[in-house]
């Protein structure tokens, strides 16, 4: 009979759950708003839009400071500060008078957030053999999921009663929920004492991450999933405005549908692994996706939107998933360093998709922009299938300490 977790484990798992959520509940939350901000602030919806943009774009290029910092200072030590600067900025943003400010607001809200789940992961990393890492990091997926979900959700169904000040409020309360969960929550004495970054070793060690093909084809994978899959989420709600369907309420509905199909996901991880395998998983993620980009590409109602973004969630993970589990292998002894890259290529993804899926809605259409996405995801799956099937040895690097 095969022992279960260690309590100790179980304790790092649920603090890390709860610094995820508090992570992601803010970064989603903005994205049922964008009409509402854009008449607010006096802005356009197309501008309003990359507010979610100003919080992916710190996230991505934080990671590469962050991670040798993480090594140096110990992953716990920078979750719990990074978020606590989180809830500071997310203060801001609910007495921003203006889309300037809030934008600066986001960007500080954003390279704070990009102190989370990165070194959760590579902290899970450190602590949860191999074996056991894959069923455990979609655990923890869950709380992260569930951020999306009624970050989302919350947003567009509240925002009406509190209006979208009220909404940056309650998410710069549940930022500092999370920060004491990660103040209170850490074992003290695990770990190294934290020591002096080393940024000149950090650059050689990036050096021989990136020098690994199995890393590479990981953090492409990933900016190429990040700008096929989100690049429609900040512009859903104003579709679904310029439809006569409904606002922020239907907005937010639709969206929490991606995060529904991810805890679908997180419910039936252990299955798909033993019935599909890691290359079947990622050509059946990849056809899930495209299916469901045609899908809310065909401009129907906003319940087909939500359906489809379930799916959507269902074969995101699938891919994503596996990517995560198989970068904290890349390099075990720099693996901060290693997830950080495979970040910042997520989150420039994500930035960089909202611009080029807004240019394709208005240069050829709903239709036509989202079976592009849909057809970058398919190759993705079948590409990532067959480079991905034989391990590689990891790339070197300094132990971490």
């Amino acid at each position: 009979m095969t022992a279960g977790p260690a309590p100790s484990t179980l304790r790092l798992i649920a603090v890390l759950a709860v610094a995820g959520f508090a992570s992601t509940f803010a970064g989603r939350s903005v994205e049922p708003l964008v009409g509402v901000l854009a008449r607010d602030l006096r802005s356009d919806a197309h501008t309003a839009a990359l507010l979610s943009a100003a919080f992916a774009l710190p996230y991505a290029l934080i990671q590469p400071v962050l991670g040798p910092v993480g090594d140096a200072l110990g992953k716990e030590r920078v979750i719990t500060a990074c978020l606590g600067l989180l809830a500071l900025a997310l203060t801001g943003c609910a007495f921003a008078t203006g889309i300037d400010l809030l934008f600066g607001l986001r960007i500080v809200a954003g390279a704070a957030a990009g102190g989370v789940v990165p070194l959760a992961l590579a902290l899970m990393g450190d602590r949860i053999p191999m074996q056991r890492r894959q069923v455990a990091i979609g655990r923890f997926l869950v709380a992260v999921i569930l951020g999306q979900l009624s970050g989302s959700t919350f947003a567009g169904l509240i925002e009406g009663q509190v209006g979208w000040q009220g909404v940056f409020a309650i998410t710069a309360a549940v930022g500092a929920i999370g920060c004491a969960a990660a103040l209170f929550g850490f074992e003290r004495g695990v770990g190294a004492p934290p020591r002096r970054p080393e940024f000149r070793q950090a650059l050689t060690r990036y050096r021989a991450i990136i020098g690994n093909p199995r890393a590479r084809v990981l953090f492409a994978a990933v900016f190429i999933e990040a700008i096929a899959v989100f690049g429609i989420f900040p512009h859903l709600a104003p579709l679904i405005e310029a439809r006569g369907e409904g606002g922020p309420r239907e907005a937010g509905l639709a969206l929490a549908g991606f995060a529904a199909g991810g805890l679908l996901y997180s419910a039936l991880v252990g299955l798909l692994l033993r019935f599909l395998g890691m290359s079947r998983m990622l050509i059946c993620g990849g056809i899930v996706c495209a299916g469901a980009l045609l899908a809310i590409g065909l401009a129907g109602r906003w319940q087909l939107d939500c359906a489809a973004l379930v799916a959507m969630g269902l074969g995101f993970y699938m891919l994503h998933n596996t990517f995560q589990v198989q970068v904290t292998e890349v390099a075990p002894g720099a693996r901060a360093s290693a997830v950080a890259l495979h970040a910042f290529s997520f989150f420039c993804g994500q930035a960089l998709g909202v611009a080029i899926v807004g240019a394709a809605l208005q240069g050829v259409g709903q239709f036509a922009a989202l079976a592009g996405c849909g057809a970058a995801i398919l190759l993705l799956g079948l590409a990532t299938a067959r480079l991905l099937v034989n391990p590689a040895p990891p790339a070197s690097g300094q132990p971490e300490r």
